[in-house]
């Protein structure tokens, strides 16, 4: 279990750090708190989106056109983390007491939701909160055959088991905090007690562990839905090594996030599935006013001024982490001056823009081109790549593009591009190169 290994000496490497400065430590905790009330509202069906669930949390702006449901979801969620973050610095036991609480907090108020007679009819059923379930709630899977959980009668004693188990588990000597709330999660699932919210309370309540024995908590992010599943599915199967093993493995990224902020290094990710969708999209439309800046010579010279080094200095560290696969590398930059196009290098891009600007030339386009000759492996064929993103300057906005995903943020010309997002679209252009060298490995191997 290297993931769980690897995860445990982290734990000493940031304990080591602390105690961690209070604003440092608040910071890290925003941002957990804010993925973990997304992703795992998500992972359960849940339509606000990142950005969405961060302004409802900070702000206390509602999303339009989205359910109430949703939004008291994602509040009772964050109420819900709020009180295991206070609470976890003392001595508060985990009870049967606690549990339904958590679920009364994440749920709030009891809601109907459609479901199934026995006999196969459409119904309504009511979903009670902070009580165990009335009625049954196995599911069918895949192949059609029935998973099932603990009946409601059942219910009472798994719960009283459950809860005795842990508690002889977390005062062993030798305890493992990781495989205790792993496990926890996993036998929380097999009982399924509540009618609705299983799934979430399952979450926190291991993280409750988590963070009882030091750990920061787990983000199961819903990006990674299918994993998530599969691993409870080979729990069912028998192998609780795998679960516990794809927990670690999580457990890993929250620490590391944790160091980094601990030393006051950047903690913010830039695949966050917001990110990721936005820029996939094939426009992100700025918003436009009437008084919006149009094209001038000084809007032009200020975007190159204050962008284009930026930009070219994180594409080229993206691509020069596919050097060692190539036998030739080069990188370049052009400028289109209404179809005459100019070469040159990035210490005299910013000279050669303000002398032409300045004869009255109309710069339309930069273009940050990396190239790749002769994959460095023997015995295969001839490959190369090229990366290319541009920089294009309309009449009422400039554009970030990523030529070959056509991948694009759109800006007015009095609003910038920020390193973050910068990131993200070199990071998907990271992607793609890398499918690209996987792929050839794997074709030229069979």
């Amino acid at each position: 279990m290297k993931h769980l290994r690897n995860a445990l000496e982290l734990k000493l490497e940031l304990d080591e750090l602390r105690p961690i400065l209070k604003e440092r430590e608040a910071k890290i905790m925003q941002k957990f708190r804010l993925d973990w009330n997304y992703h795992s509202n998500h992972l359960e069906g849940n339509s606000l989106t990142f950005g969405e669930t961060r302004m409802l949390i900070l702000h206390g702006i509602t999303a339009q056109g989205k359910p109430l449901k949703d939004h008291f979801e994602i509040t009772g969620h964050d109420e819900a983390i709020k009180w295991v973050e206070e609470i976890v610095k003392g001595e508060f036991p985990l009870t049967e007491n606690f549990i339904r609480q958590l679920h009364l907090l994440l749920l709030k108020e009891p809601y109907e939701v459609s479901a199934i007679t026995p006999d196969g009819q459409p119904t309504r059923r009511k979903i009670e909160v902070g009580k165990y379930k009335s009625g049954s709630n196995h599911v069918l899977t895949k192949t059609g055959e029935t998973f099932y959980f603990a009946t409601p009668q059942e219910t009472p004693a798994k719960m009283n088991d459950l809860l005795a188990w842990y508690r002889q588990e977390a005062e062993s000597a030798d305890v493992n905090p990781i495989i205790l709330a792993a496990e926890f999660h996993y036998r929380f699932i097999l009982i399924h007690p509540f009618d609705d919210g299983n799934g979430r309370v399952a979450r926190v309540l291991m993280n409750f562990i988590l963070m009882k024995f030091g750990f920061p908590p787990v983000i199961i992010k819903t990006e990674d839905k299918e994993n998530y599943f599969s691993a409870l599915r080979q729990a069912d199967g028998g192998l609780i090594e795998n679960f516990i093993e794809y927990i670690a493995k999580n457990l890993v990224r929250s620490l590391e996030i944790m160091i980094a902020g601990a030393r006051g290094e950047e903690i913010e990710e830039v695949d966050d599935l917001d990110k990721k969708i936005a820029l996939l999209k094939s426009e992100f439309k700025a918003e436009k006013n009437e008084a919006a800046i149009i094209k001038t010579k000084q809007a032009v010279l200020t975007i190159c001024e204050d962008l284009v080094v930026r930009i070219y200095e994180k594409f080229t560290s993206s691509c020069r982490k596919f050097d060692e696969f190539y036998l030739k590398k080069e990188s370049y930059i052009l400028l289109d001056w209404a179809l005459d196009w100019t070469r040159v290098d990035a210490q005299d891009l910013l000279k050669n823009v303000g002398d032409r600007l300045e004869k009255g030339r109309d710069l339309r386009e930069i273009t940050m081109t990396y190239e790749y000759e002769d994959f460095n492996r023997k015995g295969f064929a001839d490959f190369n790549f090229r990366s290319h993103v541009e920089l294009k300057f309309g009449l009422e906005n400039y554009s970030l593009i990523n030529a070959f995903t056509k991948t694009k943020i759109v800006k007015n010309y009095d609003q910038q591009i920020s390193d973050e997002e910068i990131s993200a679209l070199m990071k998907i252009e990271t992607e793609r190169h890398f499918k690209a060298i996987e792929d050839k490995i794997r074709s030229e191997a069979k």
